[in-house]
């Protein structure tokens, strides 16, 4: 085994350049991570109150009715019927939404007649939707009552409304006992791991093919007795298990960040396409270690490939925000199969053939890409050692 030994005594003198890159990289993918998983957090829905202006020019029980029924989802600001003030408010976000009920608006509303409210928002608030909705819901709702009852009064269809908006319908969400949200972490420490991983073992394999392929080695090794095929055996498994143990220590960094949530079948399914993808990346590096050239080539060329296989593949912008045709050439590329993969698995609740079936054909695909780049950088290597 001396060219295995060799292998891993090259690889050991470099491991404190590796290392440098391992910790940074392995910084950037906790910290990605934790940012997306925050985003993903708030992103989910909780209702919360907004900053509104209510003025009225009368003081009707239909009127107090719909502004008790706004308190249940916004803060009102006292603020005075002045158009600077209330253009003023808007612009330092005091308040959102300004509502403004005209004179004679509960008398001509009780007649049948459409009325309007006058509103001022601030552009593109989200939380104004909220507030339309409401407003929405309790002036048709009270329409209903107007038109089928005759002589109603306001007090009466304050009552009515009272009544029948204080209902609420309570929505439970069944899982098998593990949340989506759980996976989030684990979906975005798993993308980023596609960056990380890729970027050490071109930096870690290149380097040991530059050693490989120095001339007077070459001309050394095919004086001596051991065979070209153990030779390539030999190096094929430094190679190996160079790629085991990087792949290996950045899962096990996620198990410690994030072990609660990783006592599932879903992180068995992380773990396994992390693995193929790990292949892969043995496969992509070998190629590139037989391309390249000088040692400082090799870091222009990393940060070239795994950025650009990043960016276009799902790992730094998720893909719903890619165009089509960014995805059309990404889906020729390992990456991108693996970051659909991971975001399969984040959302598996149930775990038959049918939910896994795309889950194993993009492993297939990674596998396929990495025995194809094997043969080309075998192809390559040949052609380099003949020449």
């Amino acid at each position: 085994m001396q060219v295995f030994k060799l292998c891993l005594r090259v690889l050991k003198k470099n491991i404190p350049s590796l290392l440098i890159y391992v910790v940074i990289f392995l910084a950037i993918s906790l910290i990605m991570a934790l940012a997306h998983t925050n985003e993903q957090e708030d992103a989910l829905f909780s209702p919360s109150k907004s900053n509104i202006a209510f003025l009225s020019a009368e003081e009707t029980p239909l009127v107090r009715g719909l502004k008790e029924e706004l308190g249940k989802v916004a803060n009102f600001v006292e603020l005075p019927d002045d158009a600077e003030a209330l253009q003023d408010a808007l612009f330092f976000r005091e308040v959102s939404y300004i509502l403004r009920v005209p004179e004679g608006f509960s008398e001509r509303f009780m007649n049948g007649e459409q009325v309007q409210l006058e509103k001022t928002i601030v552009p593109d608030s989200f939380s104004n939707a909220y507030l339309d909705l409401k407003i929405d819901q309790y002036l048709n709702s009270a329409r209903l009552y107007v038109e089928q009852i005759e002589d109603l009064s306001q007090e009466s269809l304050v009552q009515y409304l009272k009544s029948d908006l204080s209902a609420d319908t309570p929505v439970e969400l069944k899982t098998n006992g593990v949340k989506a949200a759980d996976h989030v972490y684990t979906n975005y420490y798993f993308n980023y791991l596609a960056y990380s991983m890729l970027a050490v073992l071109i930096l870690g394999t290149s380097a040991l093919m530059l050693v490989y392929h120095d001339q007077d080695l070459q001309r050394r090794n095919a004086c001596s007795p051991l065979s070209p095929g153990s030779f390539n055996r030999q190096f094929f498994l430094a190679i190996l298990v160079f790629t085991g143990l990087t792949w290996f220590l950045m899962v096990i960094f996620c198990f410690l960040f994030n072990f609660k949530n990783l006592v599932n079948i879903n992180a068995v399914f992380f773990v396994a396409n992390s693995f193929v993808f790990a292949v892969c990346a043995a496969g992509i590096s070998f190629l590139v270690g037989n391309m390249v050239k000088s040692e400082s080539s090799i870091p222009a060329v990393c940060n070239v490939l795994t950025l650009g296989l990043a960016f276009i593949s799902g790992v730094f912008v998720p893909a719903e925000l890619l165009g089509s045709s960014v995805l059309k050439v990404a889906s020729f590329t390992p990456t991108y199969w693996y970051v659909a993969a991971n975001n399969r698995i984040a959302a598996l609740a149930s775990f038959n053939y049918a939910s896994l079936q795309p889950v194993f054909s993009a492993m297939l695909i990674q596998a396929g890409f990495a025995l194809a780049f094997i043969a080309i950088a075998l192809v390559l290597g040949k052609k380099r050692r003949l020449e």
